[in-house]
């Protein structure tokens, strides 16, 4: 029995290594093997189409996710460059002004010797017949009412009202000049010391005036318009304005200028608080 196995396995072992002999000895297939063989491709074809287009699926499922987080840090990053770029012209702005203001300052000391308190605006009023601003100066910095203020470029108007942190400023524009504790602006032309006029504002023409002028000094386009400190609540020789044009005044014996203020209103950041030498012990 032992003997018959060894028989049939010898047998088996001679039989498979003839059919690999003849298997890899010939050049072309059988029929049933080439049957089989397209067969089994086309299956595979069919099967890997869509199980290719699933993984491509998943995989731009995969990219889209990134590149939306990508897009969102971008995003992220345009908006603050875009803050960090506002910041910056707001700093740039501001320390452009200020130069300007230390500048200022070192001029002023070498003309007179006012001194001066920088003062930030923090409000003003939108009533049209009350014109007034609201620095961050107040009693505790040693203002009092009718300091002057002024800009780097030229006056502004009159401290009216003192508080603890804040003082109400009235522009030049609403001043009275028929106020009982003197004329409120009383100016002169630079460079024409004996000259002498009052500013006024003309509500319904809407400029500034300077009325009262002397025949004699009569008043050229472009003539600088200074405070003369003459009867009037403002030390002199802050500049108020340039003159615009000219007129006969009432009568015919006074001239009348039309006055392009030097101080833009409608722009006021920054402004000088006028302290005169003695003002603070009154």
């Amino acid at each position: 029995m032992r003997n018959k196995r060894l028989f049939i396995l010898m047998i088996g072992l001679i039989l498979f290594i003839a059919l690999m002999g003849f298997t890899l000895g010939r050049n072309r297939l059988t029929w049933p093997e080439k049957f089989i063989n397209d067969a089994f491709g086309t299956v595979q074809g069919v099967l890997y189409r869509p199980v290719g287009a699933v993984a491509d699926f998943v995989r731009d499922l995969g990219r889209l996710s990134d590149v939306y987080k990508e897009n969102e840090q971008l995003r992220q990053t345009v908006a603050q460059y875009t803050q960090d770029q506002i910041k910056f012209n707001r700093l740039e702005a501001e320390n452009k002004r200020l130069k300007e203001d230390l500048n200022f300052t070192k001029q002023q000391k070498n003309m007179d010797n006012y001194r001066y308190l920088i003062a930030q605006v923090v409000g003003s009023t939108s009533n049209p017949y009350e014109k007034t601003i609201t620095i961050n100066l107040g009693s505790r910095d040693g203002l009092k009412p009718d300091m002057a203020v002024r800009t780097v470029d030229g006056l502004v108007g009159l401290v009216s009202k003192v508080k603890t942190f804040t003082s109400t400023v009235t522009l030049i524009t609403d001043l009275d000049p028929s106020s009982s504790r003197g004329t409120p602006v009383s100016a002169t032309f630079l460079g024409k010391p004996e000259s002498f006029g009052i500013i006024e504002y003309d509500d319904e023409a809407g400029v500034l005036q300077m009325t009262k002028i002397d025949e004699s000094d009569k008043p050229a386009d472009g003539d600088k318009v200074i405070t003369s400190g003459i009867g009037s609540l403002f030390p002199q020789g802050i500049i108020v304005g340039t003159v615009k044009s000219s007129q006969v005044g009432d009568f015919g014996l006074t001239y009348t200028a039309i006055i392009q203020p030097a101080a833009q209103f409608d722009h006021l950041r920054e402004v000088f608080v006028v302290v005169v030498p003695g003002a603070e012990e009154q």
